[in-house]
C-alpha cells in the first residue's frame, strides 16, 4: 500500500496589477474662473469638466463672452483657475513643461523677419531645439521650416517679408510657426476669422492636412459652426457667461473631408442643431 500523498500548501498566487489607464492630455475637473472680488466680481467660467485625449481635435463654440478663450488661457498656463483642478499631460498645470503652439486671429508675424525666420523663431526659444540653434539653424532647422512651408503651399516664399504676403499667406505662415517645434498641444483662437470665405475654406483644408500628418492635439475656439464641423472630432457647446459645457458631441464624418461635406444633410443637421443650442442659451441669458 502506497504512502498517502503529502498535502502541500497552496502556492502563492501571482497578483496581477490593475491596468494603468492613461490620463487624457487635458483634464478640467470642476474648474471655475472668477475675476475680481466682492460686488464687482465677474464669474467668467462656472464649474466645468472637460477631457481631451492625445491626438484629439476639439472645437469650443458658444455665444460671445462665454469663456471659450478663458479655457484656452487656462490650458496654456496664462491663467490660473479660481477653483477646481486642471491637468495637462497628467500633471497639474505648471508642474511639467508641455510644448504648446498657439495661433490667433491676428498672425502677429514680426515684420522685420523673413517668412522663414518667423517660422523658425520657436526653434530659437523652445527646448530642446534652443540648445542646438547655432549648430542647426542653417541646416536641419532651415530644412524643417522649408518643408512646412511647402506643405501649406508657400514653397519659395521663405525669403519674403510678411508685408509682401496676403492675409491667407500670413495665416499659413502663422500655422507653420505654431507647429515647427512639434508641440504636444496646438491652441487655435479663431485663426481664420478675419479671412474671406474662400481663403478660410482653403485654410480649413490646409489645417486638416496638417493635423492628419502631425496628429497634434488641437483645441480650437471658433464662432463658425461649419468650421467646427469640418475640422473637429468633437464639438463642445458652451453656455452664456458664466460659461460651462452644455453638450459634448462627436463628429463622425469620415476623413479626409471635402467642401462637398458642408452641403450634405448630415452636416446641415449638425450645424443647425448647434445653432439652435447657442440661440437657446443666448435667449435664456437675456431673460
Amino acid at each position: 500500500m502506497s504512502a498517502p500523498a503529502a498535502i502541500l500548501p497552496d502556492a502563492p498566487r501571482a497578483t496581477v496589477p490593475p491596468p494603468v489607464i492613461p490620463r487624457p492630455l487635458i483634464e478640467l475637473e470642476r474648474v471655475a474662473v472668477q475675476f475680481g472680488k466682492g460686488e464687482g466680481a465677474v464669474r467668467a467660467l462656472a464649474e466645468t469638466d472637460l477631457r481631451i485625449e492625445k491626438g484629439d481635435f476639439v472645437a469650443l463654440v458658444g455665444p460671445s463672452g462665454c469663456g471659450k478663450s478663458t479655457i484656452l488661457k487656462l490650458v496654456s498656463g496664462l491663467l490660473k483657475p479660481s477653483a477646481g483642478n486642471l491637468f495637462v499631460a497628467g500633471r497639474e498645470i505648471g508642474a511639467e513643461d508641455v510644448r504648446i503652439g498657439m495661433a490667433y486671429q491676428n498672425p502677429t508675424l514680426l515684420p522685420w523677419l523673413t517668412v522663414r525666420q518667423n517660422v523658425m523663431l520657436p526653434l530659437k526659444i523652445v527646448q530642446p531645439y534652443r540648445k542646438h540653434w547655432r549648430a542647426k539653424r542653417n541646416g536641419e532647422y532651415r530644412e524643417k521650416a522649408e518643408a512646412l512651408l511647402a506643405q501649406v503651399g508657400l514653397r519659395g516664399f521663405g525669403d519674403k517679408f510678411p508685408w509682401q504676403l496676403s492675409g491667407g499667406m500670413m495665416q499659413r505662415t502663422n500655422l507653420c510657426r505654431a507647429l515647427i517645434h512639434e508641440p504636444d498641444l496646438l491652441l487655435l483662437d479663431e485663426p481664420f476669422g478675419a479671412l474671406d470665405q474662400f481663403t478660410r475654406e482653403e485654410l480649413w483644408a490646409t489645417m486638416q492636412d496638417l493635423w492628419s500628418t502631425k496628429r497634434t492635439t488641437v483645441l480650437l475656439v471658433t464662432h463658425d459652426l461649419r468650421e467646427a464641423g469640418y475640422l473637429a472630432n468633437r464639438i463642445c457647446v458652451m453656455s452664456a457667461r458664466p460659461g460651462r459645457i452644455l453638450e459634448d458631441c462627436a463628429v463622425d464624418f469620415a476623413r479626409p473631408r471635402s467642401m462637398d461635406l458642408l452641403y450634405t444633410p448630415g452636416f446641415v443637421a449638425l450645424t443647425q442643431r448647434l445653432r439652435e443650442l447657442i440661440i437657446g442659451v443666448r435667449t435664456a441669458a437675456t431673460l
